[in-house]
């Protein structure tokens, strides 16, 4: 999810009933990213991920 559509995403799971489901957010826009600035995004993912799975976001 980009930071941009975060409030969507927010709404998205609060309607399906699941308020707390954790994901992964990175900058906007991806598109005209740099590869470089795409590699540090993937990393950021996945680091909010393996927090996610081992319960320790702060999020």
């Amino acid at each position: 999810m980009t930071d941009r559509f975060v409030t969507a995403a927010q709404e998205m799971r609060r309607s399906l009933g699941m308020p707390d489901y954790p994901f992964a957010v990175i900058a906007h826009p991806i598109s005209s990213a740099s590869n470089e600035a795409l590699e540090r995004q993937a990393e950021a993912a996945l680091e909010q991920g393996l927090a996610f799975m081992l319960g320790t976001r702060t999020r």
